[in-house]
């Protein structure tokens, strides 16, 4: 409205109102506490008035214009110069609101440490490491609360860092990492080996450089749980390398007390679950009653039974054992030299048995029937007086024990040698005598019958291939003629009629030669008038 004026007046520039009375306009003068109207530029709040707008203005910025707008929201009195004053002194910091909320946020960062790992309160470091799979985390043990949808508090942790690498390290199908392999049995040359081989380096790297970032953490930790299996893994974490994080001999070094799986994350917090929460067990009432009254467990367990000590050997024992040690070996590789020299160097008797006692094998001529070695037993049947008629637990004597006929003609050539008065032969259970040279001959007969029948075999067989052969050479050249006809030699003349007449005549006297050509033509004229 102060800008309208009169067609007829001239216009004039407009006059600058002052706030406080642009924003009272309409509004009823005010009064100051004596009931006399305030002026435009005074200070109802404070009970101040000013020579100028512009100290009016000044003092709307100041301490004691925020102190008392702050004190009329409260409810509270306003305070004077004096006063205000008297209230300033004993401060430390400034009242206006900008300035003090700049000073609470300046004190707010000043609280906080420069080093923001000092304050994650108390934590673990869970590290797993095998097969080509890394997984670390950092957890702090103060768990993070808050609600389901169901409304039912919830707890769970809370993860600080974590970090998984994963390489191929290791050799499909066959396991083992590359470089165990390279140590065993040298650096193979493949494709896959060159991979192999890089990510571990890679991965050796990935692992030591992680470590190193989160080294103010781990040095922090309440304990320090790893999983590393093979000494390429162990070497990956504890080194030792320049600048290693973890070291061998920390007290805080803790294994995992059960069972993992792959390095995952998903892994590492189910073993922090194991690792923190308490699991309940249900325990019987008697079993705790009998654990109460230690006089009724005495009475109710019984002591484990000692374990029985082995009886000390005789010098005969020990010198019995020491023999089969040596002969059974001799025997099994057909030592015959060998053996024949050790019976008679050690004095060992004919009737040597094994100990500790073979219930099959008791003696030395009973394991070599049983291996079929015959230049074996002939030799201890002959040289080393070995007794035929010895049984063992089942009742049978070394000849029943034989495999094959050439071991039990060796029994038969010993008897002969050795005659009928040596041995009861017949309890021994061993045929009728035979000479060597008999045994050699029967021997030569059987190889030359075996070796015709070979021959007249082999003969049988090629004599079936060659007839298999032409039969089907017979079938395909029949097949190949009924489906292509019969074929004709190339680079042959032709034969007319008159050179076939010409060589059936060849050789023949002029009277054949003159009967053959009427014989000719008598045909051709039946066939004439046959037509």
């Amino acid at each position: 409205m102060s800008t309208l004026t009169l067609k007829d007046q001239p216009e004039q520039p407009p006059q600058e109102t002052p706030l406080e009375s642009r924003t009272e306009v309409g509004a009823p003068e005010a009064s100051n506490d004596e009931g006399a109207p305030a002026k435009a530029t005074s200070c109802n709040l404070c009970g101040l008035s000013f020579a100028t707008l512009a100290d009016q203005r000044s003092h709307a910025r100041s301490d004691l214009h925020g102190y008392n707008l702050k004190q009329k929201i409260k409810g509270l009195k306003p305070v004077d110069e004096a006063e205000f004053e008297k209230l300033i002194g004993d401060l430390d910091e400034s009242i206006s609101g900008s300035e003090s909320s700049e000073s609470d946020e300046d004190e707010q960062e000043g609280s906080k440490p420069k080093d923001s790992t000092l304050n994650i309160g108390p934590h673990y470091f869970l590290c797993m490491i095998g097969g080509g799979h890394f997984a670390a985390m950092i957890v702090a043990l103060a768990p993070k609360t808050g609600k389901k949808h169901t409304g039912v508090d919830e707890r769970s942790a809370t993860v600080i860092a974590h970090k998984t690498f994963h390489k191929y390290t290791t050799r499909r199908k066959q396991g083992g990492s590359q470089s165990a392999n390279d140590n065993a049995k040298g650096n193979a040359h493949s494709a896959g080996s060159s991979i192999r081989r890089y990510n571990e380096t890679a991965l050796i790297n990935e692992v030591r450089e992680l470590l190193s970032s989160w080294k103010s953490m781990i040095d922090t930790a309440e304990l320090v749980f790893v999983r590393a299996t093979g000494a390429t893994n162990r070497r990956t974490l504890f080194g030792p390398y320049d600048g290693q994080v973890l070291h061998q001999n920390d007290p805080r070094n803790r294994g995992f007390p059960f069972s993992t799986r792959r390095a995952t994350q998903k892994e590492l917090m189910r073993a922090f679950v194991e690792l923190t929460r308490v699991k309940q067990s249900t325990i019987d009432e008697a079993a705790l009653a009998a654990l109460d009254n230690p006089e009724a467990t005495r009475t109710t367990t019984t002591p484990a039974p000692a374990k029985p000590k082995p009886p000390k050997l005789t010098k005969e024992e020990e010198l019995a054992a020491l023999h089969t040690s040596q002969i059974i070996p001799l025997i099994k590789r057909s030592k015959v030299p060998a053996l024949v020299n050790y019976l008679r160097t050690n004095n060992v008797p004919p009737t040597f048995t094994f100990f500790p006692v073979n219930h099959h094998t008791p003696t030395p001529l009973h394991l070599a029937a049983s291996l079929s070695s015959a230049p074996i037993v002939l030799a201890l049947l002959t040289k080393a007086g070995a007794d035929p008629t010895l049984m063992n637990d089942e009742a049978r004597t070394s000849f029943m024990l034989t495999g094959d006929r050439a071991t039990r003609d060796a029994f038969r050539v010993a008897r002969s040698e050795l005659g009928e008065s040596a041995w009861n032969w017949e309890q021994a259970g061993v045929p009728a005598a035979m000479t060597k040279a008999e045994a050699d001959k029967r021997d030569l007969e059987e190889k030359a019958e075996k070796a015709a029948e070979s021959k007249a075999e082999a003969d049988r067989r090629k004599a079936e291939t060659e007839r298999v052969r032409k039969e089907s050479e017979a079938a395909d050249a029949k097949r190949k003629e009924t489906r292509l006809g019969k074929g004709k030699t190339l680079g042959v003349p032709v034969k007319t009629g008159a050179d076939l007449r010409e060589e059936e005549m060849r050789g023949l006297t002029p009277e054949a030669r003159a009967r053959l050509e009427r014989e000719r033509r008598a045909l051709a004229a039946m066939k004439r008038m046959q037509r």
